[in-house]
């Protein structure tokens, strides 16, 4: 009988406890189904500085610089040389080297026509002497006929009348005579300085283009005026924009390369109405530059236009921004004109407030929400957008501390 009641309060022990353990693995079971990860990425709210930021594009401009051109009135001019763009120079060293040899070529021909304008100078000259001394010499005869045939009508008192008449004719005549060698004489200086005159003017010109081509042919070689950092300058040719190669050719005066006055370095961008509301003078600014990614700049806001411009920068239609113009507190000697620019201006600070990622706030008929993991599911909540910066949106209600909220919209099917 004994060992019958004790087999029964064994037999009871087990089922308790089997009975326990069941209610355990079931409460365990409905716990884990209740408290099961998120099956969409998530983020866990919580309080943190909200930073009201403005962020917009820029670049690098130099407020001095010093440009270096091809020579002008010389024609195309193809490039042999030209220094890479970015690279140091010293004063002196040469920058761009052009194709010089039709510059010679020209340059022999002015010297050529200049040689054979002064030879046809030279000969008119000659010419003219000899027609001056023949002309003097008929006009010297030309007065010893007027002398003789005056002579010849002094004796018209012994003469006959009809001789004396003949002898005042011929005065008349040589004196006519006399006349028309003169004017011969002058006509003929005339003409002989005429001509010299426009073999002057054409050795004249030759001259001229045989100083230009020289000092073209001085010019084939640019060289460094100082010492700075080269860029080059880019310009619509060929079909295309961008800064001459080596073996294209470029028009007189095309600008080749500049020297940047790396002390007058700027970073200038354009901003809209509104965003310029939000900014100040001497604000604080963040730069990251596309070619220099390991390092971040700071400086501040120096000018902000106060008349809106036409921004043909950007896409149709072009907007009317203002220019903005920033400073650089430390420089770079990677720095150049040109390079594109990120800036970030924190305009308002908020600690201890409660943020989430801008792709966790969701428009869903007219309203604001967020999806709340509960345990099994996500749930549709309603939230109120205060302020929204960058990748950040500010919640004044609807969410709390330690909730966890949908990166993704659940409500979309992938």
């Amino acid at each position: 009988m004994t060992w019958t009641m004790r087999g029964l309060v064994k037999q009871r022990n087990v089922v308790v406890i089997a009975l326990l353990v069941a209610a355990s693995l079931g409460l365990f079971a409905y716990v884990r189904s209740n408290r099961r990860e998120p099956n969409l990425p998530a983020y866990q709210v919580q309080r943190a500085e909200f930073l009201d930021v403005l962020q917009f594009r820029g670049a690098v401009k130099a407020l001095k610089s010093i440009t270096i051109a091809a020579p002008p009135d010389v024609g195309m001019l193809q490039i042999l040389k030209i220094a890479p763009d970015g690279s140091a120079v010293k004063k002196g060293d040469v920058v761009v080297e052009f194709d010089a040899s039709k510059t010679k070529q020209d340059l022999d021909q002015y010297r050529s026509i200049l040689k054979s304008d002064d030879a046809q100078i030279e000969q008119a000259r000659a010419q003219g002497k000899l027609i001056d001394e023949e002309d003097a010499t008929a006009v010297m005869k030309a007065r010893y006929d007027v002398a003789s045939a005056s002579l010849d009508a002094s004796k018209s008192e012994i003469l006959s009348r009809i001789e004396g008449a003949e002898a005042h004719l011929k005065v008349t005549d040589a004196e006519q005579g006399v006349h028309q060698a003169e004017d011969k004489l002058k006509s003929d200086r005339a003409k002989t300085q005429a001509t010299i005159d426009a073999y002057r003017s054409a050795s004249g010109k030759a001259k001229f283009d045989e100083q230009r081509a020289t000092h073209a042919l001085e010019s084939m070689v640019l060289k460094a005026p100082t010492d700075g950092a080269v860029t080059l300058v880019s310009v619509w040719h060929a079909g295309s924009e961008g800064p001459f190669k080596a073996g294209e050719q470029a028009w007189s005066g095309a600008p080749i390369a500049e020297l940047p006055d790396a002390s007058s370095l700027r970073i200038v961008a354009h901003v809209d109405e509104t965003e310029r509301g939000r900014i100040a003078l001497s604000q604080t600014a963040t730069f990251q530059l596309d070619a220099i990614a390991d390092r971040q700049f700071t400086g501040k806001i120096e000018r902000i236009g106060t008349i809106a411009t036409t921004d043909f920068t950007a896409g149709w239609p072009f907007p009317r921004n203002f220019n903005l113009d920033l400073t650089i507190d430390r420089g770079d000697p990677r720095l150049r004109p040109g390079m594109t620019v990120q800036i970030t201006v924190i305009v308002d600070r908020i600690p201890n407030a409660i943020t989430i990622p801008a792709q966790a706030s969701f428009l869903k008929s007219g309203r604001t929400v967020a999806y709340v993991w509960r345990g099994s599911n996500f749930e549709e909540r309603t939230i109120q957008v205060e302020r929204r910066s960058r990748d950040r949106v500010l919640i004044s209600t609807g969410l709390l501390p330690g909730d966890r909220v949908a990166l993704k919209d659940p409500t979309v099917t992938p």
